[in-house]
């Protein structure tokens, strides 16, 4: 392979620098939802519960620095921690790469705009709801279908 080759392509998950890791990520939210998982079946379902810190325009943490110092459950992972991560869903580049499929059309390093995202429905913008308006025991009652698991 060359250097035209993208580093997705040419790189391993733990070959990348971090920039190139943080570049993967597509701004999509959906690692910011909150999760349940059934106790009898390791089933993981999705809710539409957001983060606190998460902004809904630019789907991003309003603190991504200091996250989990803020947020000490906030997801963090690398490479190595891949093929513990069922949680995450099947759209996500980490996931995808991991697996062999490689980065979807609307991804914006293939697509070059952040804009594809969205367009492609992958985007929780539009669909959330914070979590300060639930109460923790009725999150099963925000559980939904649009996020693959």
């Amino acid at each position: 392979m060359t250097d035209a080759t993208p580093f997705w392509e040419r790189k391993t998950l733990a070959q990348m620098s971090s920039d190139e890791w943080e570049s993967l990520c597509d701004g999509c939210g959906r690692c910011c939802l909150i999760k349940l998982r059934d106790d009898a079946d390791e089933q993981v379902y999705y809710t539409n519960v957001v983060c606190d810190l998460f902004v809904e325009q630019s789907c991003q943490c309003s603190h991504y620095t200091e996250r989990h110092e803020r947020v000490p459950e906030c997801i963090q992972f690398d490479a190595s921690d891949l093929q513990q991560l069922d949680w995450l869903p099947h759209s996500c580049a980490y996931r995808r790469l991991s697996e062999g499929r490689g980065l979807a059309d609307w991804h914006p390093l293939v697509s070059g705009t952040r804009r594809s995202v969205g367009d492609a429905g992958i985007s929780v913008k539009g669909r959330i709801i914070r979590e300060q308006h639930v109460h923790p025991d009725d999150l099963e009652e925000f559980i939904i279908r649009w996020v693959e698991g």
